[in-house]
């Protein structure tokens, strides 16, 4: 007799190891959609900082140009030509040793890009001075820049209007 309840005390029947299983599948079923959003919410608080990063360089760009610091031709907006740009410098105008202003260290690539294989540059839309805001066009310069992702952000606005 001692033998046995001790057999029986054990192990786990059956229906506790169902029952357990389903508590778990409730849990994780749960947390998924939690999962999801919080990784979606990561990425706009990125693609937050990466506009915020390339419209502050080139803000100081054109601020160098009106500065003088930068030579202007009579037919440029002012704004730099290509993103790129804004990482290799350009010569300072006013320094007599000609150094390079650099406007960025790296420049950001859009976090809901997935194409890994393309340069950070490419995986953003670029408007153009003369371009009008309600349709951005790319022209001969960069006036703006903005998400290339057709979804819509958490607050209902979508990516490509941030």
């Amino acid at each position: 007799m001692i033998a046995a309840s001790a057999a029986r005390a054990r192990g786990f029947t059956f229906i506790e190891l169902v029952v357990t299983v389903a508590i778990i599948a409730i849990l994780a079923s749960a947390v998924l959609p939690l999962a999801e959003l919080t990784v979606k919410r990561a990425k706009e608080q990125e693609l937050h900082h990466a506009l915020r990063q390339l419209r502050t360089a080139l803000d100081d760009y054109k601020k160098a140009i009106d500065d003088g610091r930068i030579p202007k031709k009579v037919d440029e907006s002012g704004y730099p030509p290509t993103l790129e740009i804004l990482v290799e410098g350009v010569v300072d105008a006013k320094d007599p040793k000609q150094r390079r202003i650099y406007f960025l260290r790296r420049l950001p690539r859009d976090p809901f890009d997935e194409n890994a294989s393309e340069p950070p540059g490419a995986t953003w839309g670029k408007r153009s001075y003369e371009s009008p805001p309600d349709s951005p066009a790319p022209g001969k310069d960069v006036y703006d820049v903005y998400s290339l992702a057709p979804g819509v952000g958490l607050n209902g606005i979508p990516y490509r209007d941030w």
